[in-house]
């Protein structure tokens, strides 16, 4: 059962449609880590050029879903409450499986580092209990 959704999501990090990548939080740990779920539709806008005969979702989009995760734990911090999030690094990116129309991405991010208004994070998205996606992210706040 999701703990945050959609609108209340919309609360906390400042992504509208076509860009807001997270559908629902599962778990949320003040500056702990996030737990967020993207439900992957055919109708999503990428789709129609990526690719047409064989829709897979961008990695990059996988990517930035992952760091969406990692900015709801980071901004649902009262010191950042209304503030934007900003994602200005990926490490060791690492994709291992296709996500296609259909799925159910799962990601968690978790909060290793906040100094300032900076944050790293180390994020992963599984599809059915299979890695996707793994990657360390930092972010700034402004």
């Amino acid at each position: 059962m999701a703990l945050l959704n959609r609108e209340q999501i919309q609360e906390i990090l400042p992504h509208r449609d076509p860009f807001l990548m997270v559908d629902e939080v599962l778990e949320l740990v003040e500056k702990e880590k996030c737990v967020g779920i993207k439900y992957v539709k055919a109708e999503e806008y990428y789709f129609k050029g990526h690719f047409p005969q064989y829709p897979v979702m961008p990695g990059v989009l996988i990517l930035e879903t992952m760091a969406q995760v990692g900015a709801i734990a980071l901004l649902s911090i009262p010191e950042f409450k209304g503030k934007i999030g900003f994602f200005t690094g990926a490490n060791n990116v690492k994709w291992s499986k296709q996500v296609r129309p259909g799925d159910t991405l799962k990601v968690e991010t978790v909060l290793t580092r906040i100094r300032g208004a900076f944050g790293v994070g180390s994020a992963k998205s599984w599809v059915e209990g299979e890695l996707v996606c793994e990657a360390d992210i930092s972010f700034a706040i402004g």
